[in-house]
Protein backbone atom coordinates (compact mmCIF):
# COMPACT_ATOMS: atom_id res chain seq x y z
CA UNK A 1 0.00 0.00 0.00
CA UNK A 2 2.68 2.36 0.61
CA UNK A 3 4.22 1.57 -2.42
CA UNK A 4 1.32 3.01 -4.57
CA UNK A 5 1.02 5.55 -2.70
CA UNK A 6 4.41 6.76 -3.24
CA UNK A 7 4.04 5.96 -6.94
CA UNK A 8 0.78 8.27 -7.23
CA UNK A 9 2.81 11.09 -5.28
CA UNK A 10 5.68 10.37 -8.14
CA UNK A 11 2.76 10.58 -11.04
CA UNK A 12 1.42 14.26 -10.06
CA UNK A 13 5.14 15.84 -9.99
CA UNK A 14 5.74 14.66 -13.76
CA UNK A 15 6.32 16.91 -16.25
CA UNK A 16 3.03 16.77 -18.34
CA UNK A 17 0.83 17.09 -15.70
CA UNK A 18 2.91 19.93 -14.29
CA UNK A 19 2.60 21.75 -17.73
CA UNK A 20 -0.94 21.04 -17.37
CA UNK A 21 -1.39 22.58 -14.36
CA UNK A 22 0.37 26.03 -15.31
CA UNK A 23 -1.26 26.22 -18.65
CA UNK A 24 -4.74 26.72 -16.82
CA UNK A 25 -3.47 28.87 -13.82
CA UNK A 26 -2.05 30.99 -16.94
CA UNK A 27 -5.33 31.11 -18.49
CA UNK A 28 -6.80 31.74 -15.11
CA UNK A 29 -5.08 35.10 -14.95
CA UNK A 30 -5.88 36.08 -18.31
CA UNK A 31 -9.50 35.86 -17.71
CA UNK A 32 -9.69 37.24 -14.31
CA UNK A 33 -7.26 40.41 -15.68
CA UNK A 34 -9.35 41.36 -19.18
CA UNK A 35 -12.90 40.96 -16.29
CA UNK A 36 -11.18 43.11 -14.02
CA UNK A 37 -10.15 45.83 -17.02
CA UNK A 38 -13.19 45.76 -18.35
CA UNK A 39 -15.23 46.57 -15.23
CA UNK A 40 -13.15 48.78 -13.25
CA UNK A 41 -9.88 50.18 -15.91
CA UNK A 42 -11.92 50.61 -18.79
CA UNK A 43 -15.80 51.46 -18.03
CA UNK A 44 -18.03 51.64 -20.72
CA UNK A 45 -18.12 54.87 -22.85
CA UNK A 46 -21.93 55.97 -23.31
CA UNK A 47 -22.11 57.99 -26.43
CA UNK A 48 -24.93 60.08 -28.60
CA UNK A 49 -24.51 60.85 -31.82
CA UNK A 50 -26.07 64.24 -33.53
CA UNK A 51 -26.58 65.27 -36.94
CA UNK A 52 -26.23 69.39 -38.03
CA UNK A 53 -27.05 70.37 -41.58
CA UNK A 54 -25.05 73.40 -43.35
CA UNK A 55 -26.74 75.10 -46.14
CA UNK A 56 -24.61 77.53 -48.49
CA UNK A 57 -26.06 79.63 -51.65
CA UNK A 58 -24.04 80.44 -54.45
CA UNK A 59 -24.22 81.67 -57.92
CA UNK A 60 -21.56 79.93 -60.04
CA UNK A 61 -18.76 81.52 -62.16
CA UNK A 62 -17.66 78.99 -64.70
CA UNK A 63 -19.73 77.77 -67.64
CA UNK A 64 -19.18 74.50 -69.58
CA UNK A 65 -20.58 74.15 -72.69
CA UNK A 66 -20.84 70.59 -74.50
CA UNK A 67 -20.70 71.55 -78.36
CA UNK A 68 -20.32 69.03 -81.46
CA UNK A 69 -19.62 68.80 -85.13
CA UNK A 70 -20.72 66.39 -86.60
CA UNK A 71 -20.35 65.02 -90.93
CA UNK A 72 -22.33 63.05 -92.32
CA UNK A 73 -21.73 60.26 -94.95
CA UNK A 74 -18.88 62.32 -97.15
CA UNK A 75 -18.03 60.00 -100.31
CA UNK A 76 -14.64 60.00 -98.68
CA UNK A 77 -12.28 59.85 -95.83
CA UNK A 78 -10.04 62.57 -96.35
CA UNK A 79 -13.36 64.71 -96.94
CA UNK A 80 -15.05 64.32 -93.79
CA UNK A 81 -12.21 65.30 -91.70
CA UNK A 82 -11.57 68.37 -94.13
CA UNK A 83 -15.14 69.35 -93.45
CA UNK A 84 -14.70 68.51 -89.83
CA UNK A 85 -11.46 70.67 -89.40
CA UNK A 86 -12.15 73.60 -91.48
CA UNK A 87 -15.55 73.89 -89.03
CA UNK A 88 -13.68 73.34 -86.18
CA UNK A 89 -11.27 75.87 -86.98
CA UNK A 90 -13.93 78.50 -87.64
CA UNK A 91 -15.72 77.53 -84.03
CA UNK A 92 -12.51 78.74 -82.41
CA UNK A 93 -12.20 81.51 -84.14
CA UNK A 94 -15.36 82.99 -83.28
CA UNK A 95 -15.45 81.79 -79.76
CA UNK A 96 -11.86 83.03 -79.29
CA UNK A 97 -12.80 86.57 -80.48
CA UNK A 98 -15.23 86.84 -77.38
CA UNK A 99 -12.15 86.32 -74.99
CA UNK A 100 -11.77 82.38 -74.42
CA UNK A 101 -8.69 81.21 -74.14
CA UNK A 102 -7.18 78.46 -76.10
CA UNK A 103 -6.70 76.17 -73.24
CA UNK A 104 -10.21 76.77 -72.50
CA UNK A 105 -11.42 75.15 -75.40
CA UNK A 106 -9.98 71.09 -75.03
CA UNK A 107 -11.05 68.28 -77.57
CA UNK A 108 -13.29 65.53 -76.16
CA UNK A 109 -13.52 63.45 -78.77
CA UNK A 110 -12.86 63.18 -82.39
CA UNK A 111 -14.18 60.51 -84.59
CA UNK A 112 -14.30 59.05 -88.19
CA UNK A 113 -16.50 55.84 -89.25
CA UNK A 114 -17.57 54.16 -92.29
CA UNK A 115 -21.54 54.44 -93.11
CA UNK A 116 -23.50 51.47 -94.82
CA UNK A 117 -26.61 50.97 -96.07
CA UNK A 118 -28.44 47.06 -95.94
CA UNK A 119 -29.37 46.45 -99.24
CA UNK A 120 -31.28 42.73 -99.58
CA UNK A 121 -29.26 41.62 -96.90
CA UNK A 122 -25.96 43.75 -98.32
CA UNK A 123 -24.27 46.02 -96.58
CA UNK A 124 -22.51 49.35 -99.79
CA UNK A 125 -20.47 51.59 -98.28
CA UNK A 126 -22.79 54.82 -98.00
CA UNK A 127 -19.88 56.87 -97.17
CA UNK A 128 -17.84 59.10 -94.16
CA UNK A 129 -19.01 60.15 -91.10
CA UNK A 130 -16.91 62.34 -88.61
CA UNK A 131 -17.62 64.12 -85.24
CA UNK A 132 -15.74 66.47 -83.10
CA UNK A 133 -16.95 67.57 -79.34
CA UNK A 134 -15.32 70.36 -77.94
CA UNK A 135 -15.55 71.46 -74.09
CA UNK A 136 -15.36 75.20 -73.81
CA UNK A 137 -14.98 76.69 -70.71
CA UNK A 138 -16.15 80.05 -70.08
CA UNK A 139 -14.80 81.96 -67.01
CA UNK A 140 -16.22 85.08 -64.48
CA UNK A 141 -19.80 84.27 -66.06
CA UNK A 142 -21.15 85.86 -63.16
CA UNK A 143 -19.43 89.35 -64.38
CA UNK A 144 -20.90 88.76 -67.64
CA UNK A 145 -24.40 87.58 -67.74
CA UNK A 146 -24.55 86.59 -71.52
CA UNK A 147 -21.39 85.45 -72.39
CA UNK A 148 -22.88 81.43 -72.52
CA UNK A 149 -25.15 82.87 -74.67
CA UNK A 150 -23.11 84.71 -77.04
CA UNK A 151 -20.49 81.78 -77.03
CA UNK A 152 -23.40 79.35 -78.26
CA UNK A 153 -24.45 81.83 -80.79
CA UNK A 154 -21.15 82.19 -82.24
CA UNK A 155 -20.20 78.70 -82.00
CA UNK A 156 -23.68 77.63 -84.02
CA UNK A 157 -23.23 80.68 -86.95
CA UNK A 158 -19.89 79.03 -87.39
CA UNK A 159 -20.75 75.48 -87.93
CA UNK A 160 -21.66 73.43 -84.50
CA UNK A 161 -24.73 71.45 -85.54
CA UNK A 162 -24.80 69.79 -81.57
CA UNK A 163 -25.35 71.80 -78.19
CA UNK A 164 -24.74 68.32 -75.92
CA UNK A 165 -25.07 70.33 -72.36
CA UNK A 166 -23.89 73.07 -70.37
CA UNK A 167 -22.59 72.57 -66.77
CA UNK A 168 -21.96 75.02 -64.06
CA UNK A 169 -19.44 74.97 -61.52
CA UNK A 170 -17.72 77.63 -59.16
CA UNK A 171 -14.10 78.64 -58.87
CA UNK A 172 -14.55 78.59 -55.27
CA UNK A 173 -16.35 75.61 -54.60
CA UNK A 174 -13.95 74.37 -51.95
CA UNK A 175 -13.97 77.38 -49.21
CA UNK A 176 -17.65 76.82 -50.00
CA UNK A 177 -17.87 73.11 -48.91
CA UNK A 178 -15.83 74.05 -45.90
CA UNK A 179 -18.00 77.19 -44.83
CA UNK A 180 -20.86 75.09 -44.73
CA UNK A 181 -19.35 72.17 -42.84
CA UNK A 182 -18.31 74.90 -40.37
CA UNK A 183 -22.02 75.52 -40.42
CA UNK A 184 -23.29 71.82 -40.04
CA UNK A 185 -20.65 71.39 -37.59
CA UNK A 186 -22.22 74.73 -35.37
CA UNK A 187 -25.89 73.51 -35.80
CA UNK A 188 -25.01 69.95 -34.22
CA UNK A 189 -23.29 71.71 -31.75
CA UNK A 190 -26.48 73.46 -30.56
CA UNK A 191 -29.07 70.74 -31.46
CA UNK A 192 -27.03 68.13 -29.26
CA UNK A 193 -26.89 71.28 -26.09
CA UNK A 194 -30.40 71.35 -26.46
CA UNK A 195 -30.82 67.80 -26.24
CA UNK A 196 -28.04 66.98 -23.33
CA UNK A 197 -30.15 69.74 -20.98
CA UNK A 198 -33.66 67.80 -22.07
CA UNK A 199 -32.14 64.56 -21.28
CA UNK A 200 -30.44 66.16 -17.79
CA UNK A 201 -26.89 64.79 -18.99
CA UNK A 202 -23.50 65.78 -19.43
CA UNK A 203 -21.61 66.20 -22.83
CA UNK A 204 -18.14 65.30 -23.12
CA UNK A 205 -15.79 65.58 -25.61
CA UNK A 206 -16.27 65.10 -29.64
CA UNK A 207 -15.18 61.58 -29.81
CA UNK A 208 -16.01 61.11 -34.02
CA UNK A 209 -17.46 62.80 -36.86
CA UNK A 210 -18.48 62.33 -40.65
CA UNK A 211 -19.81 64.58 -43.71
CA UNK A 212 -22.22 63.35 -46.16
CA UNK A 213 -23.10 66.17 -49.35
CA UNK A 214 -27.11 65.68 -49.82
CA UNK A 215 -26.35 68.13 -52.48
CA UNK A 216 -23.23 68.07 -54.26
CA UNK A 217 -21.79 71.29 -55.91
CA UNK A 218 -19.18 70.03 -58.21
CA UNK A 219 -21.40 69.99 -61.52
CA UNK A 220 -24.89 71.54 -62.35
CA UNK A 221 -26.21 70.68 -66.25
CA UNK A 222 -28.50 72.06 -68.49
CA UNK A 223 -29.89 69.74 -71.00
CA UNK A 224 -33.05 70.61 -72.91
CA UNK A 225 -33.30 66.42 -74.00
CA UNK A 226 -33.35 67.72 -77.53
CA UNK A 227 -30.22 66.59 -78.87
CA UNK A 228 -28.68 68.27 -81.49
CA UNK A 229 -29.27 72.34 -80.77
CA UNK A 230 -32.72 71.79 -79.24
CA UNK A 231 -34.19 75.15 -77.75
CA UNK A 232 -30.63 77.11 -78.55
CA UNK A 233 -31.74 78.29 -81.93
CA UNK A 234 -28.99 76.37 -84.42
CA UNK A 235 -28.55 78.52 -87.23
CA UNK A 236 -27.75 82.30 -85.52
CA UNK A 237 -30.33 81.70 -82.51
CA UNK A 238 -29.71 83.44 -79.40
CA UNK A 239 -29.61 80.64 -76.67
CA UNK A 240 -30.94 81.63 -73.20
CA UNK A 241 -29.38 79.58 -70.51
CA UNK A 242 -29.46 81.36 -67.31
CA UNK A 243 -26.47 80.14 -64.52
CA UNK A 244 -29.17 80.77 -61.77
CA UNK A 245 -28.65 80.51 -58.27
CA UNK A 246 -27.60 77.05 -56.39
CA UNK A 247 -27.45 75.65 -53.14
CA UNK A 248 -24.73 73.34 -51.31
CA UNK A 249 -26.12 71.08 -48.97
CA UNK A 250 -24.11 68.98 -46.06
CA UNK A 251 -24.73 66.95 -43.08
CA UNK A 252 -22.27 66.89 -40.37
CA UNK A 253 -22.54 64.10 -37.30
CA UNK A 254 -21.05 64.45 -34.20
CA UNK A 255 -20.54 61.74 -31.51
CA UNK A 256 -20.05 62.46 -28.07
CA UNK A 257 -19.23 61.22 -24.91
CA UNK A 258 -22.05 61.49 -21.84
CA UNK A 259 -20.78 61.69 -18.87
Amino acid sequence: MSEELFNNKLSWKSPAIALKILVLLILAVIILGAIFRERFVTPPIWQVSVVGRGEIVYTPDIAKINIGVQVDKAYAADVALKRLNETADKIIAAISQLGIAKEDIQTQNYSLYPEYNYVENNSILAGYSANQQLIITVRNISESADLVSKVIAAATSSGANQINNVSFESSNIENLKQEARVKAISDAKSKANELAVAASVKLGKTIGWWENFIQSPDVYSYYDGKGAGGAVGIGGGQANVPSGAYTLIVDMNLSYQVK
